[in-house]
């Protein structure tokens, strides 16, 4: 019988840093940095996931050619290293590992219970500093998925829509496009 053992790292003597993400093991957990500080979300249950998966496929069959439509993308801003649920990347964008937030169109983040506060707190108002020109938070609904959706109005976001259920509704960022919550179940 084979011993397996944990791995082993130690906490940098300063801030955490984007090199210091790759200590961990790819284990579903969202490892993240914010502001030097580390930031671990326990792994997604399936329905976030599907919910994820759902809200790709709607925005990649909507988006223009040269587009891009990525789940799990980091973004570089400042001293933080953000994981987005989902992310446009606007075309001719650099590609690099961490995407810089200028090469960004649209943020979104789908919330579990262990994420509510930073994804209605925390990382809007970083994605927010950082000029990302609209985010989306999807919430659990009583019978379908919410959707938010914001866009940059200053330093901050401001509310433009709440959309639940079947109906299609359109929208024009980050690209002309119709949603309906209810399909992303």
């Amino acid at each position: 019988m084979v011993a397996m053992s944990a791995a082993r790292w130690t906490a940098p003597e300063g801030a955490w840093t984007e090199p210091d993400l790759h200590l961990f093991p790819q284990d579903g957990h969202r490892y993240e940095i914010v502001d030097g500080c580390l930031h671990v979300a326990p792994t997604p249950p399936e329905s976030h996931e599907s919910v994820v998966r759902s809200v790709v496929t709607t925005l990649r069959s909507a988006a223009p050619p040269g587009w891009w439509v990525c789940d799990r993308l980091g973004v570089a801003i400042g001293e933080s290293n953000l994981v987005a649920d989902v992310a446009v990347l606007r075309p001719r964008s650099s590609g690099a590992v961490w995407s810089d937030p200028r090469d960004v169109a649209l943020v979104v983040e789908v919330e579990t219970s262990a994420t509510r506060r930073f994804d209605r707190f925390l990382k809007p108002s970083l994605y927010a500093e950082a000029g990302i020109p609209s985010f989306w938070r999807v919430e659990p609904g009583p019978a379908t998925p919410l959707l938010r959706t914001f866009e940059l109005a200053g330093d901050a976001y401001r509310a433009e829509h709440s959309i639940e259920g079947a109906e299609p509704v359109k929208l024009d960022a980050p690209f002309p496009l119709r949603i309906a919550p209810a399909a992303w179940l």
